[in-house]
């Protein structure tokens, strides 16, 4: 019995020292790294939330360092920890559709007839994020709406690489579309969103499906602080938020290169823009530009920053980060003006902000109708704060209830 004190004692010791140290390091680099302005609404949960992510991420490159497992998979454990439940006036399914996994969830009360569909593909940069961490958004959304929704479990990078996930997002989507019926969906009032990378492909996902006569039209789309485009990383959201958590700038080009499976020393150039041919800076440079950007976005330090020269060998090394199935932004003008009725949430203090205002103004200049949700006190990520407890952040159901109210509205 002694001995086995002992060893416990010495491994509750190991434990505490690594908490102590993980914890000194998250508060170090929150402090050393950040830079949340004044004035930004509980300034203090968004920085024991960074804190936790730090220490989260500090951990799993440890792990991985030392042969333990890779850190994508140690993040994808702890994360996968946080249980949630099922909201009682809802009961839900876990299917494959065509060989994807999703949940369905169902009101519980009667319908007079068919309901609206929403297919919500989840964030996570691709690599992380699932069905059941996202539960409580799509609780929020299916209650409040009153519709049947689709949560689709796309496969995750790095184990399968890109374009796997919009593609996973595309089959489950044309499946639901064809069987709404099945599900007591009306098949022409089906809302396809996400958000973060989630939302990039359901943008990618409404282009492919525009012209297609084998099956219904979306009725919307919803973007929640999507990342549309690859080719501008000193538009004024970037500088102006660039150390603002959860996601720093530099991040935007180190988690795409981890999805992309690519070598993470391109980060500078990328970050420059020295990845972007001259003749696509001609093709799009009509489109990302801080012309387009109102000047009410530009008040917080931005100084215009041109893109550094082209270096071929970065492009031939990284070309898919500027496809259509990944910068969605730069699509065909014809593509463009048959999209759906769009909502489009953007967050002030996210990296991410302007390409929704880019892509927001393509929309309107297109013909397409667009609302506009823009959260003042909003940061990236926010939507997985919903239902945190004291760490839940007001913005995150503000942006829910806007969700909501867009789609009763249809």
């Amino acid at each position: 019995m002694g001995l086995f004190w002992a060893l416990f004692l010495g491994l509750v010791g190991v434990l505490a020292t690594t908490f102590a140290l993980l914890f000194s390091w998250g508060v170090y680099y929150d402090f050393s790294r950040t830079r949340i302005p004044r004035g930004l609404a509980h300034s203090w949960k968004i920085r024991l939330i960074h804190m936790g992510a730090v220490m989260l991420f500090t951990a799993a490159k440890t792990c991985e360092l030392v042969g333990l497992c890779r850190q994508v998979a140690f993040i994808r454990f702890i994360t996968e920890l946080r249980k949630t439940r099922l909201d009682p006036s809802l009961f839900s399914k876990d299917l494959h559709f065509d060989g994807v996994p999703v949940r369905v969830y169902y009101p519980k009360a009667p319908s007079a007839g068919l309901r609206r569909g929403f297919i919500y593909c989840h964030g996570g940069a691709g690599m992380i994020g699932s069905i059941d961490a996202y539960q409580n958004v799509c609780n929020g959304i299916a209650k409040g709406s009153d519709s049947v929704l689709v949560s689709v479990g796309y496969r995750l990078a790095p184990e399968h690489p890109y374009p796997t996930q919009y593609q996973d997002c595309l089959t489950a989507t044309l499946h639901f579309l064809q069987n709404a019926n099945a599900y007591g969906v009306d098949p022409s009032q089906i809302v396809i969103g996400g958000d973060s990378a989630g939302g990039n492909f359901a943008s990618v996902v409404a282009q492919k499906l525009v012209g297609r006569t084998d099956v219904p039209k979306l009725r919307a789309q919803v973007l929640i602080y999507s990342g549309l485009q690859a080719m501008d990383f000193n538009l004024p959201s970037y500088q102006q938020s660039s150390g603002i958590p959860i996601l720093f700038r530099d991040s935007v080009t180190y988690y795409g290169l981890k999805y992309f499976g690519k070598s993470t020393s391109l980060c500078d150039d990328i970050l420059k823009g020295s990845h972007v041919p001259d003749e696509m800076r001609l093709n799009y440079g009509k489109w990302v530009s801080a012309d387009n950007i109102p000047e009410r976005f530009k008040r917080r330090g931005y100084q215009q920053v041109p893109l550094a020269p082209y270096k071929p060998e970065v492009y031939l090394q990284f070309p898919e980060l500027l496809e259509v199935t990944f910068s969605s932004l730069f699509a065909e003008d014809s593509v463009i003006r048959q999209l759906p009725e769009t909502l489009i949430v953007s967050c002030e203090y996210d990296v991410l902000r302007d390409d929704s205002l880019l892509y927001k103004k393509r929309l309107e200049d297109s013909g397409v109708r667009v609302r506009w949700f823009h959260v003042e006190n909003g940061v990236h990520g926010v939507l997985n704060t919903c239902n945190a407890g004291f760490l839940t952040l007001p913005t995150a159901l503000e942006i829910v209830d806007n969700v909501v109210d867009f789609v009763n509205s249809l």
